[in-house]
């Protein structure tokens, strides 16, 4: 299933930003990615990171490709990061599909 390109740039306009979301969950952990920023929770401890305040953001697969790691650098160079393990083991291909997506919109390159 193909799905249309995402425009490079968030929406503006009234009202809450509109725009593609992103969810990992596991018992422990979840990262979660849309319009304000991202959120990454461990062990029932939450922290939240508005655009302006992150420098970049990064994900790989854990060293046995079980898990999704993903972390946030502060603009003041701090690092944050939560780890979600994928069951079944195929959907952290699709985690990666989706969070690439996700941060391209609202962070592209360039």
């Amino acid at each position: 299933m193909t799905h249309p390109p995402y425009p490079h740039h968030p929406p503006q306009g009234f009202g809450p930003p509109v725009g593609p979301e992103f969810l990992a969950v596991d018992r422990r952990s979840s990262v979660a990615v849309d319009a304000s920023g991202v959120t990454l929770e461990v062990n029932g401890v939450e922290a939240e990171f508005d655009w302006q305040e992150i420098r970049s953001v990064h994900y790989k697969a854990s060293p046995n490709g079980k898990s999704l790691m993903v972390a946030v650098v502060h603009l003041d160079g701090q690092f944050y990061e939560s780890v979600v393990e994928a069951k079944p083991r195929e959907r952290l291909g699709e985690w990666f599909a989706g969070l690439a997506a996700v941060l391209t919109f609202y962070r592209p390159m360039g």
